[in-house]
């Protein structure tokens, strides 16, 4: 997560760093009949897409990618989106069509299936049009403040409750 060009450790951070230090070693194995990859990069050209999966595996010709999180598992919507983000990708890469992908969460050792459906796709594809309007143009999105920021690494340098502010000043 960068704001403005920065980024600053915290302690939830630097946990997510050691567990893809971890992911990111580059390996392939067989687990019980499953191939898995680790560490792979991934493009789309057509989304202008690029990154480093945490972890593929095959099963029985089925391909799908795993995301590792640090914390726990919830209905989190911006993961879902990274994982369809992957799957774009390895469809492009592949020819195959990825309908399934999943998040790992190390803190409560669970896995979350992530059905890589229409809706998903067309969300997926409407943040990666959004983002790279933002990129193009350099306007941002004002931020939007929730509890969870307090223990954000950027709080200080985001203000997200400062936006409202400023408005309320304006008026």
């Amino acid at each position: 997560m960068f704001c403005a060009g920065d980024f600053i450790d915290n302690h939830y951070t630097i946990q997510g760093t050691s567990l893809h230090e971890r992911v990111h070693t580059v390996s392939e194995e067989n687990r019980e009949n499953t191939w898995q990859v680790r560490a792979i990069w991934l493009k789309s050209e057509q989304y202008q897409l690029i990154g480093k999966s945490d972890l593929i595996e095959s099963d029985r010709g089925e391909i799908y990618p795993i995301e590792y999180k640090r914390g726990k598992k919830d209905d989190w919507s911006n993961d879902a989106l990274q994982v369809c983000g992957q799957a774009l990708c390895l469809e492009e890469m592949t020819g195959k069509i990825i309908t399934t992908g999943y998040v790992y969460y190390a803190h409560s050792h669970q896995r979350q299936q992530v059905e890589i459906n229409k809706d998903l796709r067309k969300k997926a594809i409407a943040t990666i049009s959004a983002i790279q309007t933002m990129m193009a143009t350099g306007k941002m999105p004002h931020p939007v403040y929730k509890p969870r920021c307090k223990g954000c690494s950027l709080y200080a340098r985001c203000l997200p409750q400062a936006a409202k502010k400023v408005e309320r000043y304006k008026e």
